[in-house]
């Protein structure tokens, strides 16, 4: 005698469906966050930790700020250099770098730039100098970009400058590119780290 066949009644069918359904919602609502910060923090990585912590500390900058700038400057590769000759992981020119020594008593080799404390200590020194100078957290990264006397002149500028102290818009391209992006990432940064 054979087994009768399962059977299954639309209704049955239905309600299977309907709780397959609300248990993938559940898994997905569960997991999808944990996945999406996994990969928030992949994208907007913590590397050289103790030397951001250090000296954005010393130098009285946003440790979020800092990240946000070497991830845009160099995407964290300690030996990068630009075009225009800046090195390290916060893309300082030589001629900056001698500036920013004369500052800090220090007579270090230009090659130094490539160690990422001394590029950490000097990228956060510079920040704090412009932030302090310009007062507004753009200028000061267009200026870390263009440089501080285009920047000044900008803002003397009262088409390009109103209130001589914020810049609406940037007059070259890829510096509103880069302070944009820079933004973008401090955000990201405070986002995700709650910083």
């Amino acid at each position: 005698m054979s087994k009768p066949a399962f059977k299954i009644s639309k209704k049955q069918l239905i309600v299977c469906v309907f709780l397959c359904i609300a248990i993938l919602s559940i898994v997905i609502a569960i997991l999808y966050p944990w996945w999406y910060n996994k990969r928030q923090m992949q994208q907007y990585q913590l590397k050289h930790t103790e030397f951001v912590e250090k000296y954005a500390a010393e130098y009285g900058v946003d440790k979020a700020l800092l990240y946000a700038v070497i991830r845009t400057e160099s995407s964290f590769n300690a030996n990068a250099v630009s075009s225009a000759g800046a090195r390290g992981l916060t893309q300082i020119t030589p001629d900056t770098f001698s500036w920013l020594q004369t500052k800090t008593g220090e007579k270090l080799e230009l090659e130094m730039l490539f160690d990422p404390e001394t590029s950490i200590k000097y990228g956060a020194f510079f920040l704090s100098m412009l932030l302090k100078e310009f007062g507004e957290t753009e200028t000061a990264l267009a200026a870390y970009h263009a440089g501080r006397t285009k920047v000044n002149s900008w803002l003397k500028d009262r088409e390009i400058s109103p209130d001589g102290k914020t810049i609406p818009v940037i007059p070259i391209q890829q510096t509103s590119h880069y302070v944009n992006k820079v933004m973008s990432a401090y955000q990201k940064y405070k986002e995700i780290y709650d910083f």
